[in-house]
């Protein structure tokens, strides 16, 4: 039978044990926030202002006409305009830009020629790739119909050969754009696969120290530890090492996974992958050590990781590119260790580069370790 009295006194106590738990309180209520904010604004957002190059190397009233179209163009932003093909497909295979349109010298001469326009396109952003295909496509085809319709206009009225004339009313067929994709076609799977094994070793790392610190923490067996004597750094940095060990086996297992089940190819080496792995799983299992130092139950460690890691998971570009964020998440995206685990991770497997290419990532990574450890091992509390 419910005693209503006794039940009533049940809910208080909850809800001052939740009082006397500011992080579980702070994290109950800013989480949905951050939530909802993350799926309208993050997952909701138009894919605007991608950095692109123009390299011209003509001039004249088509090449401007060109250029004004395309720096009108919402989905790009026009860095630079230059006139070096080498240094435009330089800049785009190094990151910097996500394609070049080439202008090629020949474009603004006699529109009886065939003119061929080149989009140097990084595919292995996907979803970018994408609609930079489909908007170049779309701006050159308008520019076609618009020079076809002026030419028409010119020669109205003139003694024109009719074969001549046929040539120039179907203009928008004699320009070509040729689409260079330095990457391969790159399918959404193959976009999504590496950024996915990067998302499971942050979690299970993070998951994991809370079960390690916060949980023995809770039953006791890190005060009988601690009676012993030995050092913080030492149990953390034990305690890091077999994660670690653990964290080997998981990766190489996903890594296999990933090619058995989804025929995924990693073009920079299962070596150098498994390696950035290892070094993205060092930098989550400091991060829980970072956040469980203090938490004194599994359930206060999990209120307290998940308003950092869900929102982690939705801004660093594991399902979506950054770019179709608004700004401000774009910002935020290179605060999370994450948003650099990705970067290497879709730089070894779908670029083929080396874990010299990706130095400044891995570094970043290494960074955070550090940071996090010393951070953990100064606030650790050995009371429990």
């Amino acid at each position: 039978m419910l005693e209503l009295n006794k039940f009533w006194w049940m809910i208080k106590k909850e809800l001052i044990s939740l009082k006397r738990h500011p992080g579980r309180l702070i994290s109950i209520i800013a989480f949905p926030i951050i939530m909802i904010l993350l799926f309208g604004y993050g997952m909701g957002g138009e894919m605007t202002d991608l950095p692109i190059l123009v390299v011209s190397q003509s001039h004249g009233d088509l090449t401007d006409l060109t250029l004004d179209t395309i720096k009108d163009s919402e989905t790009y932003h026009v860095v630079e305009v230059i006139d070096d093909i080498d240094e435009g497909k330089q800049r785009v295979e190094s990151g910097e830009v996500k394609a070049a349109i080439i202008l090629p010298s020949d474009y603004d001469k006699d529109s009886s020629q065939q003119k061929s326009v080149t989009l140097y396109l990084d595919s292995s952003d996907q979803m970018a790739s994408q609609i930079l295909e489909s908007s170049t496509q779309a701006i050159f085809y308008r520019l076609s119909n618009v020079v076809a319709s002026q030419t028409s206009v010119k020669t109205q009225g003139a003694d024109i050969d009719p074969s001549i004339m046929h040539s120039l009313n179907n203009f928008k067929d004699d320009i070509s754009l040729h689409i260079n994709r330095i990457y391969g076609n790159i399918k959404y799977i193959d976009f999504l696969v590496p950024a996915v094994l990067g998302m499971t070793i942050m979690f299970s790392c993070m998951m994991g120290m809370g079960a390690t610190i916060a949980g023995e923490r809770e039953t006791g067996e890190l005060a009988r530890l601690f009676m012993t004597p030995t050092s913080v750094s030492t149990v953390i940095g034990g305690k890091i090492a077999a994660k670690l060990l653990i964290e080997l086996v998981r990766a190489l297992i996903l890594i296999f996974m990933a090619i058995l089940l989804f025929n995924v190819s990693i073009k920079g080496g299962i070596l150098q992958t498994f390696i950035v792995l290892v070094i993205g799983a060092l930098c989550f299992v400091s991060f829980g050590i970072f956040f469980s130092a203090r938490t004194s139950t599994q359930e206060d460690y999990a209120q307290i990781v998940m308003p950092f890691s869900m929102p982690m998971m939705f801004v660093s570009g594991v399902f979506y590119p950054i770019e179709t964020m608004p700004w401000i998440l774009q910002k935020l995206a290179y605060i999370f260790p994450l948003t650099y685990l990705n970067d290497a991770m879709r730089g070894v497997m779908l670029k083929g580069q080396t874990l010299g290419d990706v130095w400044f990532d891995l570094v970043i990574l290494i960074g955070f370790a550090l940071l996090f450890f010393i951070l953990g091992v100064k606030r650790f509390n050995r009371d429990v």
